[in-house]
């Protein structure tokens, strides 16, 4: 009999004291605003599928479409809430609790987008737009008036375009504090530099490499992102 899986001991896994052991078996302590998502057997399978060169553009969707769920969910565990009472259907009165404000769904241009149909399976009339840093253009955005900014980006490696996105976000208004930054992979070095700028915001990332190579690029990574998923 096989046994069951058992948790993962890749470099994800966090110890309690909020350290990141890197390559070179360094310890590296996150920024208290960094959360990840659990490290079990099933998402670092889930990683192994999408992180394979040889795997076929169609599972490469398939599976990141389903680590992009994950993180959508955890960010909305993020959200702040507010007590509400509601009657069920045999007349009791239940007390929980309701979302607080709405949403707003940014997705950096081009590779951001991945995440926005994820965002729109878990939240019904969500507003979503689009962001492109390097020229400062937003895409139907209506923002000042939301609670809650969720930023999408798929790759965290030297925080360049994250910090340029979140300054075209704090422009139009929105309050640092009210951005959760959502990502499917991060660099230490990305995050350390990222968290030192904007502090008060959340970061949701699904997996923290080792780090960077001579060439900015993440490793062990998976790739480009937008490469593997728009083109054939």
């Amino acid at each position: 009999m096989i046994p069951p899986p058992q948790p993962s001991l890749q470099p994800n896994a966090l110890s309690p004291n909020r350290t990141h052991a890197n390559s070179s078996s360094n310890s590296r302590t996150l920024p208290p605003s960094v959360f990840t998502l659990p490290p079990t057997a099933q998402l670092e399978a889930l990683y192994t599928i999408i992180r394979n060169k040889d795997t076929s553009r169609g599972d490469f969707l398939f599976y990141s479409d389903r680590i992009i769920r994950l993180l959508v969910e955890e960010g909305l565990n993020h959200l702040p809430v507010i007590k509400k009472s509601v009657v069920t259907p045999t007349g009791a009165t239940y007390d929980g609790v309701g979302f607080e404000g709405k949403i707003c769904g940014v997705s950096i241009l081009r590779a951001g987008e991945a995440m926005e149909a994820g965002l729109r399976e878990v939240c019904r009339s969500v507003r979503i737009g689009g962001l492109n840093p390097r020229l400062k253009e937003t895409r139907s955005l209506s923002i000042q008036h939301r609670l809650l900014i969720k930023n999408f980006e798929n790759r965290l490696a030297t925080g360049g375009s994250a910090m340029k996105a979140v300054d075209v976000l704090m422009e139009h208004g929105v309050g640092e504090e009210r951005i959760i930054f959502i990502n499917l992979i991060s660099s230490p070095e990305g995050l350390e530099t990222f968290c030192a700028k904007f502090p008060r915001l959340k970061v949701i990332t699904g997996w923290i490499d080792q780090g960077l190579n001579a060439k900015a690029y993440i490793i062990p990574g998976l790739g480009d992102f937008g490469e593997r998923r728009y083109c054939e």
